[in-house]
């Protein structure tokens, strides 16, 4: 008799485990959202190969441009239900705050990881001359280090005051929407 209950116990056991793997493996029903990525990202920083790098007074202008274009970037990802911001103001990097992650080969993926981020985000404008500028972001893997995306857009004949909507058109039609 106790070989028969403890074969009713294994089959009973078997069919559990066969149900947990099964429960497992099923795939996400249509129709539900996976959990939002989370992904920290860093302040835009600016790369400047103009004439005119360095000139006295344009700092502040420039800070508050990348800071605009940092917002719309958030804005957007957060918007969109696909990440979840985690706050980058606990990030203990000196590339992080002179805005240098973008010279630092992949530092920000471990940064990210260390705040709690699935996915770090560097976003750059490059100002070629006074008018000429290039939005690029680059989204690491933040537990290899892996670059998962990298976009490129050209601002020609624009301003610096147009950073904004060159990142937020960038993020919109290459990230969100997938281009």
């Amino acid at each position: 008799m106790t070989d028969r209950l403890v074969l009713r116990a294994r089959r009973w056991l078997g069919l559990c485990g066969v149900a947990l793997l099964m429960g497992a493996l099923a795939p996400v029903p249509a129709g539900a959202d996976p959990a939002p990525i989370a992904i920290a990202v860093f302040d835009f920083e600016l790369d400047d190969f103009s004439g005119g790098a360095g000139i006295a007074g344009d700092h502040a202008a420039d800070l508050r441009y990348l800071d605009q274009a940092t917002s719309a970037a958030r804005k957007l990802l957060a918007e969109s239900g696909r990440y979840r911001l985690v706050d980058v103001a606990g990030a203990d990097s000196e590339d992080a705050k002179a805005r240098t992650l973008h010279q630092c080969n992949g530092c920000e993926a471990a940064l990210a990881e260390k705040l709690g981020a699935d996915q770090s985000f560097v976003g750059i404008v490059t100002r070629i001359t006074r008018t000429d500028y290039v939005v690029r972001f680059q989204i690491r893997d933040a537990h290899t280090g892996a670059v998962v995306l990298a976009r490129t857009s050209d601002l020609r004949i624009g301003a610096d005051y147009s950073w904004a909507r060159g990142a937020a058109a960038l993020v919109r039609d290459k990230l969100l929407e997938g281009s």
